[in-house]
């Protein structure tokens, strides 16, 4: 096996396992837009990043207008507001900016997520004629109708609205504070139990599955990490540079053989009936012999100067045959014009 064979073959070895080669099984942070929610494990952003990169469950998405969003089951789209990694809590606004009516048929249920609080709520419907401008119950303001408006009161305070009241139905509401707060100036707060990672949030740890094909999950130095990928990413380019380089003189080298290989007939003809002439002996001089005579001294000088430089420049046989073609294809043209 000649050296270049043995270049090639282990520039393959060496450069495509390396070119495979993935980086840290972490998944960096990524975002729907510039100044917006930074989405890392356990979540993770539909399609941006693989399912890997987060747990079941957790995939959020990105609207039509860059807001990143949650869609539950059986229901739709919540967009986020923030993500808290450290007190594994976030928080919920709705879309359509009526909160108050998504929370009436909130359910957590098939998802990893629950409620910071619940809290037992009464639904009324009221009269709006019968409505005091000075009441500190204030109405669902997108629900309801002309003639008609709608209250979330604690079921503690339900005995004692009017009489005109008409409730509706007593359920519990998910809510942000163990204190009774106005629905129409909540958020929707949620929490996740598993899995934990606050101990890994206040280390400036980034988290991440161990590998594909296991869902145990792993604490991972975010130096360490970084230098790792960067180091990853130097190789493959000087291994791409190597393979560039090697394929580029490969494609020299072969059409410097094909050009001379492809030289007129004529012209290798014409260089072997040169070879075959002798000087006539004597002092009669041919009216062809003289130039010829002068054409060749000077021609052999160049020549061997020439070829002096090239292969003190390049040993290069690729290079040295290119250039010979070259000299001795002038060399037949000035000898059939001087015929």
């Amino acid at each position: 096996m000649t050296f270049s064979e043995q270049l090639i073959t282990f520039m393959f070895i060496f450069c495509l396992p390396l070119l495979n080669a993935s980086e840290a099984s972490q998944c960096s942070s990524s975002s729907c837009g510039y100044r917006n929610v930074d989405v890392r494990f356990p979540f993770w952003l539909f399609p941006k990043q693989s399912s890997t990169c987060g747990h079941t469950g957790f995939d959020l998405l990105c609207t039509d207008r860059h807001e990143t969003a949650l869609k539950l089951p059986d229901t739709e789209p919540f967009l986020v507001r923030d993500i808290y990694y450290d007190k594994q809590r976030f928080r919920l606004n709705d879309p359509n900016n009526c909160m108050a009516r998504r929370l009436l048929s909130f359910d957590a249920s098939g998802s990893p997520f629950s409620p910071l609080h619940f809290l037992n709520h009464t639904i009324l419907i009221y009269p709006n004629e019968d409505i005091k401008s000075s009441s500190h119950y204030k109405p669902i303001r997108c629900l309801g109708n002309s003639t008609s408006s709608f209250f979330a009161i604690l079921f503690d305070f339900a005995s004692s609205m009017p009489s005109s009241c008409q409730m509706v139905k007593t359920l519990l509401l998910p809510v942000s504070s163990p204190i009774a707060v106005d629905l129409n100036d909540q958020d929707l707060w949620l929490k996740w139990d598993s899995p934990s990672g606050r101990d890994c949030e206040n280390n400036r740890s980034l988290r991440g599955f161990e590998n594909n094909t296991t869902i145990e999950v792993k604490w991972f130095s975010s130096f360490k990490s970084g230098i790792h990928n960067f180091v990853l990413l130097m190789m493959k380019l000087i291994c791409l540079s190597l393979m560039t380089l090697l394929f580029g003189i490969t494609t020299c080298v072969v059409y410097v053989t094909f050009s001379f290989e492809r030289l007129p007939t004529q012209i290798r003809r014409s260089l072997a009936r040169h070879a075959t002439l002798k000087p006539p002996r004597g002092r009669a001089r041919s009216p062809i012999f003289g130039p010829y005579k002068k054409v060749m001294n000077m021609r052999e000088v160049r020549s061997l100067r020439a070829y002096s430089d090239v292969n003190t420049a390049s040993t290069s046989n690729a290079s040295i045959l290119g250039y010979s073609c070259v000299v001795l294809a002038r060399f037949v043209e000035t000898v059939h014009k001087s015929k």
